[in-house]
């Protein structure tokens, strides 16, 4: 009987040690958890509003899209977004918005996975092998975190065909062989279509419209069809579009001249600068307008600011 109730309070004793080792161990290592996984939904509006400039479209897609499938307790599908729009306009650094309120590493987070297809995909020659490992790589993540983020950037310069490949990860199905990819979010960012979103810009703006009564029906469903008709688009033809597995195509609109000074005002306080109206106002009035007769829209947007403020300062 003694050694009966010795053994019981030594196997105690151990099931609380491996609770607690296994707690800190939850705490110090980012693992599948509400922990280290959770949406912060006001995170992400605060943003948006605050952050991202120009982009009143975008902003209002992204938040009910993201919301509404984070808040989703049994989504039928993963939730899929693609964003269009010149360089510079925002699309990256929406897709790090929505990572940093979902995961507590942010983009740093091992559930968050980037392609870049020149550095990830370059060779046509190995297209079927990048297809095969691109499916072992989706599915091993999904297996290991349900709720995994995977962003494909310069989906513009993807061999076309490469992306079907993971079709059936962005289907409705339940599961396919005992994984289910509801839960997932898959994010494609591509140049193709800015020249159709530059276009409604700027006929909205010889129209003497103001920029902001744009709406997203004024550009999604031309958008998709000009991103389908791409030959130099990896979403050409794609069954992704033909199948409807795409949630939204979100349209990132070329920036104004006053949406380069906000740029340059953030961007110098993220320097630890005092912003300088003066100094942001010389360097957005050294940059590239187009069209070159009316001169509207920046050329690459607000993406060289970070560099172009470090000559002006």
């Amino acid at each position: 009987m003694r050694q009966f109730m010795l053994g019981f309070v030594f196997a105690s004793i151990a099931v609380v040690v491996f609770t607690m080792y296994q707690n800190v161990f939850y705490y110090v290592y980012e693992c599948c958890r509400p922990g280290w996984i959770s949406f912060n939904r006001t995170g992400l509006e605060v943003a948006l509003d605050q952050k991202l400039f120009g982009q009143h479209v975008a902003s209002r897609v992204v938040q009910k899209a993201v919301t509404g499938f984070m808040n989703n307790k049994n989504p039928k599908k993963p939730l899929v977004l693609s964003l269009h729009g010149w360089t510079g306009t925002g699309k990256n650094f929406v897709s790090q918005l929505i990572a940093e309120n979902i995961y507590k590493e942010g983009m740093a987070s091992s559930f968050v996975h980037q392609f870049v297809s020149t550095a990830h995909f370059p060779h046509l020659s190995q297209l079927e092998n990048y297809k095969s490992q691109l499916q072992q790589w989706i599915k091993g993540n999904v297996t290991n975190c349900p709720r995994s983020m995977f962003i494909f950037d310069e989906m513009d310069k993807m061999h076309p065909g490469l992306i079907d490949c993971i079709k059936p990860y962005l289907d409705y199905y339940e599961n396919l062989n005992g994984v289910s990819y509801r839960q997932a979010i898959f994010i494609f960012l591509s140049n193709a279509g800015g020249e159709h979103i530059t276009q409604v810009a700027l006929d909205f703006w010889k129209a003497g419209r103001d920029r902001e009564e744009m709406k997203l029906h004024d550009l999604e469903p031309s958008l998709s069809l000009s991103v389908f008709n791409n030959k130099q688009s990896g979403l050409w033809h794609t069954s992704l579009i033909d199948k409807n597995l795409v949630d939204f195509f979100v349209p990132f609109l070329p920036l104004e001249y006053r949406h380069v000074l906000l740029c340059g005002m953030a961007e110098m306080a993220a320097k630890g600068l005092k912003p300088d109206q003066d100094v942001v106002d010389q360097m957005a009035r050294d940059l590239v307008y187009f069209p070159k007769s009316e001169k509207i829209f920046s050329g690459k947007g607000c993406k060289t600011i970070g560099g172009k403020l470090d000559y002006y300062t």
